[in-house]
């Protein structure tokens, strides 16, 4: 695959987004509390390959402590849209987008892209936590 620019929205429409992404460099699931209650699948990208193109004013920000990366969702529809942090371990600021929120990917282009898994619930971030399967 290559880069390609996908369109995506919460599932009201109220926030949309285009995302420059190679999805061939996969997408992460985690094991912190965060992504496992919300079943994050997220796709991670330079800042500026993420352009929110409609409701980035309506969009509720939120994370745990001021080390987690910002995560926005739709206040009318809940749906976890994308996310924006800084961390050495992602190689300094990053956006991310929650793969389910992608409108113009086909199930083959999603069926194909690797999944790499972190142990955030221990802090491992660069490493798998021992079971996946429920990621």
């Amino acid at each position: 695959m290559a880069l390609k620019t996908y369109h995506g929205s919460c599932h009201c429409g109220a926030i949309r987004y285009e995302a420059d992404i190679d999805l061939a460099d996969g997408a992460g699931r985690c094991n912190c509390t965060y992504c496992r209650k919300t079943r994050a699948w997220t796709a991670f990208v330079k800042p500026d390959a993420l352009r929110v193109i409609a409701g980035e004013d309506r969009a509720v920000a939120y994370h745990q402590h001021d080390q987690a990366p910002l995560k926005f969702h739709c206040p009318t529809c809940g749906v976890h849209v994308y996310g924006r942090g800084d961390a050495d371990y992602m190689g300094g600021p990053f956006a991310s987008v929650f793969i389910g929120t992608i409108d113009d990917a086909t199930p083959e282009e999603l069926a194909a892209m690797p999944v790499r898994y972190s142990d955030g619930l221990n802090n491992n971030w660069r490493n798998p936590p021992k079971i996946t399967s429920y990621l």
